[in-house]
């Protein structure tokens, strides 16, 4: 598959939710991007109930985006699954794993929503909660998502550390997308509608609308971190925050 080279932008942050800072814990989520043959974006958030949720989240982002970039993509979803095997073996055998086994794995328990690019094509592909959109025109109305999924209750999610994993992946396609966000579930309830079948408009146009056009990185980063970080952002969802934006020319 020929690769048309694409001129790829992205601008992401973290902030740490207000929960966080009142037990002075660190950001739990992690981000990471890559580019090879493929563009490869992935963000994480580490449960607040694991030991070592960060450690999770920072192993699945380096290790998914170093074996993606360069995979055929052709044979993406079989990749995305021995990346996130990858990750489970790195975590068995972390020195912070007492057990060495399946059974400690749980202390770095961590979600997974992310995607792989190339040419005109792409593939969310995603573990719990969180949530990705794929905007194919400037209208916002033309869009793919890959949702937030909870288990039967609504505090309980799905983990790349849970032995159930595979069941639990989703793979969403989309093709032809010029803007593309990744984000973890402290901002969920902000991008889309209650029954998740909406976008917000409110949040979600005016942060793409700004971002794609100031030139300057380092103040595009500053205002989404500003968004992100507001009181009222804060009040609404005290969990950690993070978006990563790409625009795709």
């Amino acid at each position: 598959m020929k690769n048309k080279k694409k001129n790829i932008k992205i601008v992401a942050a973290s902030v740490r939710g207000a929960l966080h800072e009142h037990n002075n814990l660190p950001c739990q989520d992690f981000f990471k991007h890559a580019k090879g043959k493929n563009f490869v974006a992935v963000v994480s958030d580490g449960a607040g109930s694991a030991k070592y949720g960060r450690i999770g989240a920072k192993i699945a982002c380096e290790t998914i985006c170093d074996i993606l970039k360069n995979a055929d993509f052709t044979q993406a979803k079989e990749v995305v699954c021995r990346a996130l095997k990858s990750a489970r073996e790195k975590l068995m055998f972390h020195r912070l794993n007492k057990q060495k086994n399946e059974h400690g794995i749980a202390d770095f328990a961590a979600t997974i929503v992310g995607f792989v690019h190339h040419g005109n094509e792409g593939l969310f592909f995603h573990i719990g909660d969180g949530a990705a959109i794929a905007f194919c025109n400037d209208n916002y109305a033309d869009f793919i998502a890959s949702r937030p999924e909870n288990g039967s209750f609504a505090c309980e999610t799905f983990f790349y550390t849970q032995q159930a994993w595979q069941e639990n992946l989703r793979f969403t396609p989309f093709e032809s997308a010029q803007t593309i966000f990744l984000m973890s579930d402290g901002l969920t309830s902000f991008s889309f509608a209650n029954d998740f079948r909406e976008i917000e408009k409110g949040f979600i146009v005016p942060i793409d609308k700004f971002l794609s056009e100031e030139k300057t990185k380092s103040k595009a980063l500053r205002a989404l971190i500003n968004t992100l970080n507001t009181p009222k952002a804060q009040r609404i969802n005290p969990d950690d925050k993070t978006l990563l934006w790409v625009k795709v020319n």
